[in-house]
């Protein structure tokens, strides 16, 4: 069931961060996808290491507060994609 959860909460968390960030993101439904569980897995690291001081790789839960955060994660992760995806073309 916890799959599930996150591949709901990276659809939306990854839809969301695509049309709030700034530019043009390419990929269709499944990179959105794969960015939102990724930012939910950043975001929810991120969170855990500024609650509680250690890292630990979690992922954020299919809530309010979790989807928040997911989003940040997900912006993180499109501005991290960006920074690759430029020095490659260069």
């Amino acid at each position: 069931m916890n799959i599930i959860a996150w591949i709901v909460l990276g659809l939306l968390a990854g839809a969301i961060a695509k049309a709030i960030y700034p530019g043009t993101q390419g990929g269709g439904i499944l990179s959105t996808m794969i960015l939102g569980i990724i930012g939910a897995f950043i975001g929810g690291s991120l969170y855990s290491l500024f609650a509680t001081g250690t890292l630990q790789l979690t992922a954020t839960s299919l809530s309010i507060p979790g989807l928040l955060i997911a989003i940040l994660g997900a912006m993180i992760a499109i501005y991290l994609w960006g920074l690759l995806s430029r020095s490659r073309s260069v």
